[in-house]
């Protein structure tokens, strides 16, 4: 997690300074000191002096981190984020701590972004106060959206987590249907419908609250998706990004799958500067994966041969063992082996996958 923290004052900066040196200690924290106090400056080892407005610092923190946290006043932070909120979905974190280091307030993207999360973290090393709001936490009830953001699991529509959660509110069960494997203690606001059980595209009155599928469930109240997708592929130069797009989303139409699944695109390193692999990448938001074509022999299992790709890149076959390298070493399968169109050729792996509840 990318963590901007900004103060305002020396005895801002200074708590700045030890939530930083504690909580770099936990696993993925990177964490990015600022302050605006003009008589630190420059000077002060491990601070970056802003001297630009707090709203530009703000709109270019937005996009770049995952959390931001302000070291004074809550009214500054609010004023400060205004004109940046997006979506719920989208936005960071963002936490208010006051400078006496008493209280850690997530005001922004709680659930989804992990602002909870990093709000008792945070008060954890200060000896702090948590002030959580929302209502399912306030009354240690399952949240659906902080039980996706863990498990990776993309929300196909944002209402639906409402809906999920003003049931369990109402101190109604919720049911919970998952393609995958269930690893962990179930809470007690869920009751897990049995895997076989088939879910239609549409009801009006959904048999499951929740599904997690690979697939979209249009039967539940709020589907879930893993990104457990992998696209190999290989292409002639100059393979316009509408080509590689129509041509991906067909074969995943074919196989019931969504693109909201794909994690990656995989290919040989000769063609990491591809335009239309590069724009298809950067408009799905997935990672864009390139290896040599002396690795790509390593990958073990039955390919199709082309001499002719032999001949041009140096390896017999590109999509099936760039997507079979994407997995790195986790176990999963080609779902759909290589198959052409008009110069592009595409295989799709699926790495397994599975979800975790909390140990309680």
């Amino acid at each position: 997690m990318q963590i901007a923290i900004i103060s305002f004052t020396e005895r801002g900066a200074a708590l700045s300074k030890r939530i930083k040196r504690k909580m770099e200690c936990l696993p993925s924290r990177q964490i990015t000191l600022y302050t605006k106090c003009s008589s630190l400056g420059e000077e002060e080892t491990g601070l970056i002096f802003v001297e630009e407005s707090l709203r530009e610092w703000t709109g270019g923190q937005f996009c770049r981190r995952e959390a931001l946290i302000f070291i004074g006043a809550c009214g500054i932070s609010v004023r400060a984020i205004a004109p940046f909120l997006q979506d719920k979905l989208k936005d960071p974190a963002v936490l208010v701590v006051d400078e006496g280091g008493t209280y850690v307030i997530p005001i922004l993207s709680g659930h989804y972004g992990g602002g909870n999360e990093l709000a008792e973290q945070t008060a954890e090393i200060l000896g702090a106060s948590a002030v959580l709001t929302t209502a399912t936490d306030v009354n240690g009830l399952f949240a659906v959206d902080v039980f996706a953001r863990k498990n990776g699991l993309v929300i196909g529509e944002k209402a639906g987590i409402a809906k999920v959660s003003a049931k369990i509110l109402r101190e109604k069960r919720i049911t919970l249907w998952v393609e995958g494997e269930i690893l962990g203690t179930v809470p007690p606001e869920v009751t897990l419908l049995a895997a076989e059980t088939s879910l239609p595209k549409e009801e009006e009155n959904p048999v499951a609250d929740v599904a997690v599928s690979l697939e979209t469930q249009g039967g539940a109240l709020l589907w879930l998706c893993p990104k457990a997708v992998i696209l190999g592929m290989g292409c002639r130069s100059g393979k316009s990004f509408e080509e590689i797009e129509a041509f991906v989303l067909e074969k995943l139409k074919e196989l019931h799958l969504s693109i909201k699944g794909v994690k990656a695109l995989a290919t040989i390193d000769c063609k990491q500067e591809e335009p239309g692999f590069v724009r298809f990448a950067e408009t799905y938001g997935i990672s864009f994966l390139t290896y040599s074509k002396e690795y790509l022999e390593t990958m073990e299992g039955e390919f199709a041969s082309s001499s002719f790709v032999k001949m041009k890149v140096g390896v017999d076959n590109v999509c099936e063992r760039a997507a079979m390298a994407a997995l790195d070493g986790r176990e999963g399968a080609l779902a759909l082996k290589k198959t052409a169109k008009d110069g592009m050729t595409l295989a799709i792996a699926i790495e397994k996958w599975s979800v975790t509840f909390d140990e309680t």
